[in-house]
């Protein structure tokens, strides 16, 4: 498997995986993102995404979705071992490729500064 891949074990895809951000994450907020994570001892990073109907409609959001996995994928030395969730706020719809690219690798970089990464 190449470090371009994206496998399920990187994924959170169950409710109750989602539902662990509402109690004692941390958030970081960006113009366009709400970056949520939960630090976990010696496990893998595992990445969602959230893109609300507030967004779009599902054309939109499936759009969203496709750029921010392209992103994981192209940027995983950014990640900190942890379980993150990536929250798209309205406006997220404007930006391209390019534009999330920027933003989210500027979180990032802040967020690895902070954890000593």
């Amino acid at each position: 498997m190449s470090c371009s891949d994206f496998p399920k074990a990187e994924r959170l895809r169950r409710r109750p995986e989602f539902l662990q951000f509402n109690d004692g994450a941390s958030k970081m907020h960006t113009p366009h993102f709400l970056l949520l994570w939960k630090v976990k001892d010696g496990c893998a990073t595992r990445v969602g995404f959230t893109v609300s109907k507030k967004v779009g409609n599902a054309v939109v959001r499936n759009s969203i979705k496709r750029r921010l996995r392209e992103f994981y994928r192209q940027n995983k030395p950014l990640f900190i071992s942890a379980d993150f969730n990536i929250v798209a706020k309205k406006g997220a719809d404007l930006l391209d490729f390019h534009q999330i690219s920027t933003e989210l690798a500027a979180a990032f970089g802040r967020l690895r500064k902070k954890h000593g990464h």
